[in-house]
């Protein structure tokens, strides 16, 4: 089908009711698939938009795009790499560049049990008892989100926190009230030069210094893809010697932002027990088998980028919301952010060509059912239409009476988007109200969401769940025709950033005249 029939097949499902839609796909849309029940009932979509959406698929060839991910082919084209982030969490042994990635999450393992047994300590032979995670981006987000989804798992007396703005009182917050001969500092950065994270590692590094001297170096953990740059910064400070910290492999071949299974985590490798990585890892090998074997029409990750690609490109919806329904998973927005909008936030082809239609989505969103006395307002009465994922995922099993209230509420909240409540149901249902109150309670309806259902979010459950929406995001951005694995928005803000910093401190124009009057405004 062309993309023009495409766009002629939404036009013709835009008219339709959602509720009516929804009600002919019950059952025939939904999957298991690892832990989690999928239902994607509630789509502007018909048996012939499936159809051509699969079509799409097959003709842009997305088996051999999945093949390529796996046989450790090059799929990021504009750095000449293959992306082996799906190694890192391999349970056998690989081939080739496969099998160096996943040794290197073996061996951060490896020398987290060192700590936690006790062969590695401080430097005055006592255990750690706080963690102090130094990353930003990808090297912060997801640490962040598995320490706080687990966070009752953590080790006895063992404190994680986590800095990574550039704003000094980020890193002060993060030390508060720690002792530092007790404090383990650990470092992330792939480049090794990522400007956040070497600023507030110097100001921890100073921090250490003055409480240990010259054995600073034993409460540090640094993790990087250039190792060289990392000794030569150690090296900088005299005295210090690049023996006593303890640098880990962050493989070249690995993005940031796919990296939350690899020794960038190595903070929560450590803080938490240790069953509780591993079984991460486990989760997410699951799905990655999943995503390699199954047939398209099965497979979970290329339906959901389908429906991605389907809501954005061709139903024309420029957002979509994120709402967990989990304590545990309250920061999964802020991870999928980067993860989705850094990777596919792109409007030009490895080719250099600009792609014909509307690529990745704004993706925002929240924790249930506290979102529901804020935002979910405008999703229900506003005048943007954003599709919405509801993940059902209840934290723990302890009170049946909780679980089923958040249960009730996720189901009721996704119904009434699509359902909505005429007029008429407001007349019938409250006969006394007044025209103008009525006409306020009418909901429209017609909006479309997907729910995705595990029993309970386990470390397993949200191995699966993260290793899908990497495998999602890639397939979605190789069908936009983009490549996922780099980043080039990101940088010309840096480069600029830098020559502004030149300004501010020299108190001199720049080639900008708003901005020139501003620094002089700061400057004031």
């Amino acid at each position: 089908m062309s993309v023009s029939s495409m766009h002629d097949l939404s036009r013709t499902l835009t008219t339709q009711s959602l509720k009516d839609l929804s009600q002919t796909r019950a059952g025939t849309a939904s999957f298991e698939v690892c832990d989690w029940h999928f239902d994607m009932s509630r789509h502007y979509l018909n048996p012939a938009a499936e159809a051509a959406l699969l079509e799409l698929a097959k003709a842009k060839r997305i088996d051999e795009a999945i093949a390529n991910l796996f046989n450790h082919n090059i799929v990021n084209r504009s750095e000449n790499r293959p992306a082996l982030h799906w190694a890192l969490r391999a349970q056998t042994a690989q081939t080739g560049e496969a099998e160096i990635v996943r040794s290197s999450t073996e061996a951060a393992l490896e020398k987290a049990a060192d700590i936690t047994s006790g062969r590695r300590t401080t430097h005055n032979g006592n255990s750690f008892n706080a963690i102090v995670h130094i990353g930003i981006g990808g090297s912060d987000f997801g640490p962040r989100l598995i320490a706080d989804a687990f966070s009752d798992h953590t080790y006895p007396d063992v404190e994680m926190r986590f800095c990574a703005n550039l704003d000094p009182l980020d890193l002060e917050m993060a030390l508060a009230g720690l002792d530092p001969n007790r404090t383990l500092i650990v470092g992330i950065s792939k480049s090794f030069g990522t400007e956040e994270t070497l600023y507030n590692l110097a100001r921890a590094r100073e921090w250490l210094k003055a409480s240990l001297g010259a054995d600073w170096g034993q409460h540090l953990v640094l993790v990087t893809a250039n190792i060289p740059r990392a000794n030569s910064w150690v090296k900088s400070d005299s005295g210090a010697s690049p023996g006593d910290v303890l640098c880990l492999h962050l493989p070249e071949s690995v993005g940031g932002r796919f990296s939350i299974w690899s020794a960038g985590s190595f903070s929560c490798m450590i803080g938490l027990n240790a069953s509780v990585f591993k079984q991460f890892l486990e989760g997410a090998a699951d799905m990655d088998a999943h995503v390699r074997d199954s047939d398209i029409r099965a497979n979970i990750a290329l339906r959901l980028a389908l429906i991605d690609v389907w809501n954005t490109s061709y139903m024309g919806f420029g957002a979509r919301a994120v709402l967990a329904y989990s304590r545990r998973l309250r920061r999964l927005p802020d991870y999928l952010q980067q993860l989705e909008m850094e990777s596919n936030g792109k409007s030009v082809s490895p080719d250099g060509v600009t792609v014909s239609e509307l690529t990745a989505p704004l993706l925002w969103g929240g924790e249930g059912s506290n979102g529901q006395h804020s935002y979910h307002q405008w999703l229900h009465q506003g005048t943007h239409i954003v599709p919405t994922e509801f993940i059902l995922a209840p934290g723990c099993l302890s009170d049946p009476a909780g679980v089923t209230g958040l249960q009730a509420h996720a189901l009721a909240q996704s119904e009434v988007l699509a359902n909505g409540r005429s007029l008429q149901e407001v007349m019938d249902e409250e006969p006394d109200l007044a025209p103008e109150i009525a006409a306020q309670k009418v909901h429209p309806g017609g909006r479309p969401s997907s729910l995705l259902i595990t029993k309970q979010l386990t470390p397993r459950a949200l191995g699966n769940l993260i290793s899908l929406y990497e495998h999602r995001t890639y397939l979605a951005g190789y069908l936009w025709g983009i490549n996922s694995f780099d980043q080039w928005g990101v940088e010309r803000g840096k480069t600029i950033a830098g020559r502004i910093r030149t300004a501010i401190i020299a108190n001199t124009a720049t080639d900008d005249p708003v901005t020139s009057q501003l620094v002089s405004k700061i400057k004031a």
